[in-house]
């Protein structure tokens, strides 16, 4: 990388509108939840103000790589987050093929008005993710939407190192760990009993749980719709359906949480400091 704040990209000499809104990735579901994930961009790319370039290069050695498993990969999204505090610095988006990480959902429900993605352990399982390189600023940005430095925070960031994890950002390309945001309440349980994997579409996610507690569609309502409406109005309501998903015993482990106790310790970089939040950071 040449400078701190300015990762290399390729020179975009065609004609393609590289805007957010020309890719249709501006959606924003801090602002409107269910579209939650968000757009997922195709391929890498570097992450400029109201732009998408693309990069030359996949790796950043003074750079920090962030798994992203759900809104996180969202440009529309990562772009609201920053502007918040005035942070423009470009960011790399590197897409990797990641062995051993499923996507789960956060057994927490969000101020935001939706229910999260979380990451879980799943050895063998590859799924396609977005490696996020973040300078010390940027990290500390999503650090605090995440919760992270909060006592009453939703997530640890957590060191998960190869082997355990594999990230390939490109073929023979594999990095010595990446870190993920473990959800300090756990996953979610499906009707089976097994993990619930994050289906992607929140309307869908959210009419299915309501479909199956009375007890949830009594905090919340019948809709997706009212769903998220009463959640971004009540802190309190969000806790208490939080609590609920753990008295119905739809809760599990989701298998990460030894890597946040050990975070450091299993060859990964020198931990980091824990990064204070924004003042303005807004509780997740």
């Amino acid at each position: 990388m040449r400078a701190r704040t300015s990762p290399d990209a390729t020179d975009a000499t065609d004609s393609t509108d590289r805007t957010l809104r020309g890719l249709g990735l501006d959606g924003v579901p801090r602002e409107e939840p269910l579209l939650y994930p968000g757009a997922w961009p195709r391929e890498s790319g570097l992450l400029d103000g109201d732009r998408l370039l693309p990069l030359d290069r996949l790796t950043y050695e003074d750079r920090v790589p962030v798994l992203a498993i759900g809104s996180n990969a969202s440009p529309g999204q990562l772009r609201h987050k920053m502007a918040e505090f005035g942070v423009d610095a470009p960011l790399p988006m590197v897409r990797a093929r990641v062995t051993g990480v499923d996507v789960g959902v956060s057994a927490h429900v969000s101020r935001m008005g939706y229910l999260s993605a979380s990451p879980v352990g799943a050895p063998g399982v590859v799924r396609e993710l977005f490696v996020l390189w973040l300078d010390t600023e940027q990290l500390a940005v999503i650090d605090a939407s995440e919760g992270v430095p909060m006592a009453g925070g939703n997530f640890d960031r957590a060191w998960l190192p190869a082997p355990d994890v594999r990230v390939e950002p490109e073929e023979g390309t594999v990095l010595r760990g990446a870190y993920a945001y473990v959800n300090r309440h756990g996953v979610l349980r499906g009707a089976d009993g097994a993990v619930r994997r994050h289906p992607g579409d929140q309307r869908v996610l959210i009419a299915e749980l309501l479909g199956g507690s009375a007890r949830l569609r009594g905090l919340f309502g019948a809709t997706p719709e009212e769903f998220c409406a009463r959640a971004r109005a009540d802190r309190r309501l969000c806790e208490r359906g939080t609590r609920l998903f753990a008295e119905e015993g739809r809760v599990a482990a989701s298998g990460l949480e030894r890597y946040v106790r050990s975070e450091g310790r299993r060859g990964g970089p020198a931990p980091l400091p824990r990064t204070q939040p924004p003042p303005t950071a807004p509780m997740p």
